[in-house]
């Protein structure tokens, strides 16, 4: 005999549930009431039940995720001692930036580096210099995120030439781990639908890949973004875990799992009623955490437009601090096994992301559609999009677009230059631009703010 309550009650089939909700509705379609197609091609319907449970099983790390703080490398001590702090605070991961060469021992003296995940982000290409800083480390946990792809993408050109970069790369990957990054930030910072960013994420793997055999998968990580839709960015990162062994598959690879380095977007941060900054930051980590990455460096609520900054950063770090040990989420990865709605949303976005992938490839591959300008006018055509619809009140930004605080001034806070810098410099091709989706209707508040002579017009 049965002991779950459960078999008492009479099951109730979808056809039955959607049969109600057609009477409920008297008269109105179902399909055009209830249905909601976004941009990235999804349904949406209005219940899930087990029927739209798939069979796709997400490899999730079950080791909790990692709380990061970025650090800008300009004075090697300022950042050692920024990074001790950070750690003595409750970050168990460090990611140092740098645009050129540094004393990497000054910078890590009395760091316990096998103790923690660190991740180095540089904007120059120097593999002698790569190479040893990794040698000096020794630890599995440490990521160098170089994407000569991602700067040619970002910047328009090369760090050298196409045959120099690659040459590099391929002296760092031979004497070093976790040494080359995929930058799907770049995408969703750029205004790439969800589904563009998985597609080009992968076919821009698929490159290295392509150059460098399939045994390369070991060292290849990921940096992602996340935005505001809650359950698609959950969704996102686990499609791309989907995605990501399927190709491997294809190259005979066994699964290697994609670590994921993930931060809120900066697309839709604004300048008036920054405050709000927090809230979206909030929500985006605990996408990230439900979606299974494995380090999130949050972004600081002032980041748009003050210099780094003890009270932003510890802000910045305490919101994860609360998510991880007062919410209970250290190791909430996999608490979406099992949603039928976020598994539907999954299973959708890895397939229509594979059908852009499949394109990309047939027409040759991701770096010949970067040349081509393909890539650049397909995340064009949804950036317009995008901006129609928050000027329509489509897309909301609280104290934006919609509730402004008209007595809300920012002239005199602005420490840096928020919006896109104009570029004049040849590029070999047309470079993807990181962009905020406030901008326009800032500076004309910039611009309409009382006795100024405002050097944001225009």
């Amino acid at each position: 005999m049965s002991t779950s309550l459960f078999n008492e009650f009479q099951k109730t089939t979808p056809s039955a549930w959607k049969n109600k909700i057609q009477v409920d509705l008297k008269g109105a379609d179902y399909n055009d009431s209830l249905l909601w197609k976004t941009n990235e091609g999804i349904v949406v319907k209005p219940f899930y039940t087990s029927e739209d449970r798939t069979n796709h099983k997400v490899e999730t790390p079950n080791k909790g995720f990692n709380i990061c703080q970025s650090i800008f490398v300009d004075d090697e001590k300022i950042a050692n001692s920024l990074a001790i702090d950070a750690l003595k605070r409750g970050a168990t991961s460090i990611q140092f930036k740098a645009n050129s060469i540094f004393d990497y021992k000054k910078l890590l003296l009395n760091i316990k580096l096998e103790s923690i995940f660190i991740y180095f982000h540089f904007s120059f290409l120097d593999d002698g210099f790569q190479t040893e800083v990794s040698n000096f480390i020794n630890s599995k946990n440490t990521y160098f995120q170089t994407d000569i792809i991602g700067n040619l993408a970002e910047s328009g050109n090369w760090f050298f030439n196409l045959k120099d970069d690659f040459n590099k790369l391929d002296i760092i990957q031979k004497k070093s781990s976790n040494c080359i990054s995929v930058s799907s930030d770049l995408y969703q910072n750029c205004g790439a639908t969800i589904t563009q960013q998985l597609a080009y994420t992968l076919a821009h793997a698929n490159e290295y890949l392509n150059k460098f055999g399939g045994e390369v998968a070991t060292k290849i990580h990921f940096s992602f973004s996340v935005g505001s839709n809650y359950f698609f960015e959950i969704a996102k990162l686990r499609a791309f875990r989907i995605l990501w062994a399927t190709l491997l598959e294809e190259y005979d690879v066994e699964s290697v799992e994609a670590h994921l380095f993930v931060q809120p977007s900066l697309r839709n941060k604004t300048l008036y009623d920054y405050n709000v900054n927090l809230l979206r930051t909030t929500s985006e980590c605990m996408s990230a955490i439900l979606g299974g990455a494995n380090t999130i460096s949050n972004v600081s609520y002032d980041a748009i437009y003050h210099k780094s900054n003890e009270f932003g950063e510890r802000i910045s770090r305490n919101q994860l601090l609360i998510l991880q040990q007062e919410s209970y989420l250290q190791e909430a990865q996999g608490f979406a096994d099992g949603s039928y709605y976020i598994d539907s949303i999954t299973q959708q976005l890895a397939e229509n992301s594979l059908i852009i992938f499949k394109q990309l490839e047939k027409n040759g591959g991701f770096l010949k559609q970067l040349k081509t300008g393909t890539i650049q006018k397909k995340i064009k055509e949804n950036l317009k999009k995008e901006q129609k619809n928050l000027l329509d009140k489509e897309i909301i930004l609280l104290g934006t677009n919609l509730q402004q605080n008209k007595d809300d001034r920012m002239q005199h806070d602005l420490e840096l230059y928020p919006f896109v810098k104009q570029r004049n410099i040849k590029t070999l091709i047309p470079p993807l631009t990181k962009n905020r989706l406030s901008e326009s209707l800032e500076k004309e508040r910039l611009i309409s703010e009382k006795g100024i002579n405002n050097p944001y017009n225009g």
